[in-house]
């Protein structure tokens, strides 16, 4: 269990401290679009006739399309974010409009939180691809958590010891336990309800062997769709947007979040409007639908039934929408410290197995070593320059978005070869300072090209991650004594051993 949970750890931390960061980011997903819109003012506006000036726009832009989406203007969101694509399977257009005029918002070209959000469970990859290996790396996850429950015997005793001082290494393997053990409640639910959000894609046979090629029928019967309507194959007249919003607003208690529209040049087009998941664990969204040239309802989504329920429960707890401040922020923190156990893991990995007595290390070890640095050290760098970049590139650059997000790995990948060039003794210290001042300098441009008071939250949590990778660098740059040396040296031998 010992040897399956060092290398189960190993083969996949650099993959899972990069879906740890971006994951527990994501948690505020909403704080970090609205800072990288700072053009984006909290002005309320009227959904139904939002809506209106949406359904107008996408007409111009794609009459012919195989759907729409329009997500209303709320508190949390004030501009009109709508979606369009040719086919069923995309490409999917995107765009921000003015809840007033219903044109193009004058704001930054930004994916905002969604990048970090997305980039967690696909890594920029091809949807399938970046999913079958967030799900594979999940799967090991599961096996070295539950390999390091039966390795630590002593799990509640190492719970409570922390011997810093003896020597670096026994605290950061004490850390690594500390931390492990800590937010291991959390850990587990994590990675288990990650891996059932992803479940109809790893396991798809049950629903192919009842349902075959139609999915979406498994859907409505789930309780988590509305039947499709087929289309009548000649054009329509539909009703203006705004109005199916108003009459679904009264049917429904709320204003809808979402209204989906299905073949909307079509006579048979058909408007789902999706509300606001219900208060508790469960992710679960009402809908009702109408017919989109007469407004009549034409369905609501059905009851759930008890494994539908689960599965929504396991959603709603990984995703967090349940939670309320305090929550969050707990939530967060356990985030984090599942980050500093993957990497504190890797880097004891490579300490027990350093040479003693000697510079020199074998090519594993250096590879280990520097894929240690240049992920743990370099990937915040990496979300450091997406930030800045954020405030810094010209606002009319074409393809913005895409240029922040490829800022974000040029400096991560110039902070991993910066970081094979360090001396030895001195790279993790060299390392972190670099992270350090990247954070701590987004609060002045911010202040200085955006200066809004409704950003000191943000900007204040960036001087805190800035500081404490100011406290990492000095910690790592610590001489150790000889007493320290032989205690590692002790250490070492009965880690291997």
């Amino acid at each position: 269990m010992a040897w399956l949970h060092t290398w189960s750890g190993l083969v996949v931390g650099w993959v899972l401290f990069a879906i740890f960061v971006t994951g527990t980011a994501s948690y505020y997903r909403t704080d970090i679009s609205h800072w990288m819109r700072p053009e984006l003012s909290d002005s309320s506006s009227d959904p139904a006739a939002a809506a209106t000036r949406a359904g107008a726009y996408l007409r111009k832009a794609m009459p012919n399309a195989a759907g729409w989406s329009v997500r209303l203007p709320n508190a949390e969101n004030p501009a009109v974010e709508v979606y369009w694509w040719p086919n069923p399977g995309g490409p999917y257009h995107h765009a921000l409009l003015d809840p007033a005029t219903g044109e193009p918002a004058r704001v930054r070209d930004t994916r905002g939180g969604d990048f970090l959000y997305r980039f967690h469970f696909e890594l920029s990859l091809p949807p399938i691809w970046g999913r079958w290996i967030v799900s594979v790396c999940a799967m090991i996850l599961l096996i070295a958590l539950i390999s390091g429950i039966v390795t630590h015997r002593r799990i509640f005793a190492d719970f409570f010891t922390f011997r810093r001082d003896r020597s670096a290494q026994r605290g950061w393997l004490d850390a690594h336990n500390v931390m492990g053990v800590l937010a291991l409640p959390f850990h587990l639910m994590i990675v288990y309800t990650g891996l059932v959000t992803l479940s109809a894609m790893l396991m798809p046979w049950g629903m192919k062997a009842v349902y075959g090629n139609d999915p979406l029928r498994y859907y409505a019967e789930a309780g988590l769709a509305i039947p499709g309507v087929a289309p009548a194959g000649r054009p329509g007249t539909p009703l203006p947007l705004g109005e199916l919003v108003a009459r679904a607003a009264a049917a429904g208690g709320a204003v809808p979040e979402v209204m989906l529209v299905t073949q909307p040049g079509d006579a048979g087009a058909t408007v789902t409007a999706y509300f606001e998941e219900p208060m508790g664990l469960a992710h679960l969204h009402p809908q009702i639908a109408y017919g989109a040239d007469t407004g009549s309802e034409i369905a609501r989504v059905g009851e759930p039934g008890a494994a539908t329920r689960t599965g929504a429960v396991m959603a709603g707890l990984h995703e967090a929408h349940f939670a309320a401040a305090p929550l969050r922020l707990l939530f967060f923190l356990c985030g984090v410290m599942g980050a500093a156990t993957v990497a504190s893991g890797l880097v004891l990995w490579t300490v027990a197995r350093a040479p003693r007595g000697a510079d020199s290390e074998g090519f594993g070890l250096r590879l280990v070593r520097l894929l240690n640095i240049g992920t743990i050290a370099g990937m915040p760098v990496g979300l450091a320059a997406h930030f800045l970049a954020n405030r810094l590139l010209p606002l009319g650059l074409e393809a913005r978005a895409d240029w922040e997000i490829r800022v974000f790995f040029a400096a991560w990948i110039a902070a991993a070869i910066a970081a094979s060039l360090y001396p030895r003794r001195r790279a993790w210290s060299v390392a972190l300072v670099v992270p350090a001042c990247a954070f701590l300098v987004i609060p002045m441009f911010d202040a200085v090209l955006v200066g809004q008071p409704r950003f000191l939250a943000f900007d204040a949590a960036m001087a805190v991650v800035g500081l404490a990778f100011v406290a990492a660098s000095r910690l790592a740059a610590r001489p150790r004594s000889a007493a320290s040396r032989l205690v590692e040296a002790n250490l070492s031998r009965t880690i291997e051993a």
